[in-house]
Parts: structure tokens; sequence; C-alpha cells
């Protein structure tokens, strides 16, 4: 997310007062931003880093979308939860890295004025749809988890669907009314107008909305939390009384009963993963932004721009959590980098099966 990057540079006030080794992001006109740019070799290495992540995102996520609505046997309520938040990575990749790439390295915004109200907007509505999409999936996985056997009842198509809306339609609302009705910026007026140059792209948010922002941020967190505290202690018991009966003979509903218990413990573990890595990337980021906009804007450049792409980067580690994780994934990459999904009743493979042909 981006907020009053430019207030952390210098502000080019009249450029012929400047030193001649001074650059700026647009030579030749009055009030453009000073540019301090790196040298060479630490600039190729950001760009080679920032775009493999943004790439990573575009790829990796594509790869999970394809799969879970290519295969048919990846049709269900939470897979769609999950292929909705590999969506809104997607585009966090496609729409988000690439510019704030440019933006980091060469400290200038070249995409223009309006696209960068649109980059602040996407930026926004994209983190959080998913921490909403995550919070769906950890009440998803609670109850899959704690009742695996009535789940199916419980957590329906349309259910997932409700949730899916949901999380994209609030999330965008939210964010574009934020930035297009002007409420980020009430009271930062004199230090927008005094930080304002052209070639910065600043999204000011003050106290009060870096509050709600973080609020936001925290209470869906929070569930999530909470609800995998309590699927592990679920699942932990669980696996004790499996144990146990293990030197008993089951009968065939005990026997399927576990295995549906085994396998949704299996899910609910790999995307705890999934949120503990989203905490790990946004929340030294969100902490930030409250001290940040109670202390002034003070914090150092390179200390925002780390923290930012450190949240970037979330978008790209959830393809890798699932192919580490989930065979039937690996299995999914295979098919679709060969091309054989391009084959006659491909989408009914059965990926499950540890021999299933790829």
């Amino acid at each position: 997310m981006e907020k009053l990057e430019n207030s952390r540079r210098e502000v080019q006030i009249n450029n012929e007062s400047q030193p001649a080794a001074v650059q700026f992001c647009y030579d030749n006109i009055n009030g453009s931003c000073i540019k301090t740019s790196y040298s060479p070799a630490p600039r190729v290495i950001l760009y080679l880093a920032f775009g493999s992540g943004a790439l990573l995102a575009v790829l990796g996520n594509l790869l999970v979308m394809i799969s879970i609505l290519h295969f048919k046997q990846l049709h269900s309520p939470a897979n769609f939860l999950v292929a909705s938040l590999a969506c809104a990575d997607f585009l966090v990749g496609a729409t988000v890295m690439p510019f704030s790439m440019v933006r980091s390295v060469e400290s200038c915004w070249y995409f223009g004025e309006s696209y960068c109200k649109f980059h602040s907007c996407f930026d926004f509505s994209f983190c959080y749809s998913s921490i909403f999409h995550l919070s769906f999936i950890s009440i998803d996985r609670y109850i899959a988890v704690t009742d695996p056997l009535v789940y199916p009842t419980k957590f329906t198509l349309s259910v997932s669907g409700i949730c899916v809306v949901f999380s994209w339609l609030f999330a965008i609302t939210f964010s574009f009314s934020l930035f297009y009705i002007g409420a980020n910026d009430d009271g930062l007026e004199e230090l927008v107008s005094a930080l304002t140059c052209v070639g910065g792209c600043q999204a000011a948010v003050n106290q009060t909305w870096v509050l709600i922002d973080f609020l936001l941020f925290f209470i869906p967190t929070l569930v999530m939390v909470i609800l995998y505290c309590k699927i592990f202690l679920v699942a932990k018991e669980q696996a004790r009384k499996i144990e146990s009966m293990s030197s008993k003979t089951e009968s065939s509903s005990e026997s399927y009963k576990a295995r549906v218990s085994k396998r949704e413990r299996k899910a609910a573990k790999t995307l705890g993963i999934a949120v503990i890595a989203f905490l790990i990337s946004w929340f030294p980021y969100f902490i930030e932004s409250i001290i940040d906009a109670f202390l002034g804007f003070i914090t150092p450049t390179h200390i925002y721009e780390i923290l930012v792409w450190f949240g970037y980067y979330n978008s790209a580690m959830n393809p890798l959590i699932y192919a580490f994780f989930y065979p039937w994934f690996q299995r999914a990459i295979t098919l679709i980098v060969t091309g054989k999904v391009f084959r006659g009743h491909s989408s009914t493979i059965d990926l499950f099966s540890e021999q299933a042909k790829v």
C-alpha cells in the first residue's frame, strides 16, 4: 500500500535553485520531484527481485485459478474461495507490483495522475479482499474440521458465493470511496499541498482512517487466529481418538469419518500456514502505518519500501505453499504446463490418486 512516499523525499520548489548534480523526475519542468534512483548495479538487482516477485504472483496464482476452475474434481465451495483469493493475489501482481517496482527503484511516478489514484485504490482493495477471503476460509476450515460429516450441508456453493461477493464488494467499495471522496486526507491538506510535485504519487491517510484501516486488518486477523487455534486443538483431540481406535475393529462409518477428518485437518493445516504467512507479511506494515501517522510520517523511505514489498511478496507466497503441501496441485501444474489440459476429458482426471497419469 502506498502512503505519502514522497513525504520522505525533498520536493523541488525551483529547479534553477538546485545544484547541477540534482536529478529530477521530469527535466525542464518546474515543480518536478527530485529523483533519487539507485546506482546501476543495485538498480538491476532491485528490478530483478521486484520483477520476479510480480511474475511469480501473476503466473503462480494464474495456475491456481486454472487448476481449480478446469479440473472438476476441485470444484468445491472451499476451493472456489481459494480461487477467488488467488484472483486477488493475481491482480496485485498484475496491476500493483509492476508500477510500484518502477516507483520504488526510480523514486518517480511515470504513469499519470489518474492511474496513481487507481493504483492506490487497487492496492487497498486487493489487500482487504485477501484478508476477508482468508477469514471466510478459516470459518470454512473450522466447520470442516469440527463437524466434517455435516460440513457439506453447512458450507454450500451459495454460501461460498456470498463470501466471495462480500469480500470483493466491500473491499472495492470501501477503498474507492475512501480515496475518491477524499476522506483519507482530511486535515492533511497543507502537508499534501507542500509535498505535491510533478512525478509523485501520494496517498495520504490521516490518523482516523489509519485506525479504521488497522481495525479492518486486525479484527479479521483476530477471528482467524482464534479459529485456527480451535482447529488445531480439535485436530489434536481427533488424532488422539483415532490413534486409540486404531487397535480396535472399526466400523465402516467410523473408518470413513476418520479419513474425512484426516483430509480436512491436512487442508486446515496448509491454509493455516497461508494465514500465518499473510500475517507475517502485512502486520509490520500496518503497525508502521499507525506509528507513522501519529508521528508525522517520519519513517525513512527505505524502511517504508521494505515493509511495502514484504507485504506485496505475500501475493506470490500462496502458490508456493500450495505447490509444497498439495500433491494434487503439483499434478495439476504438470498437466497445465505440458499442455495436457487441452486433451479431451482432461477436466475429469483424478488428481488425488497417487497413480494418476500426468
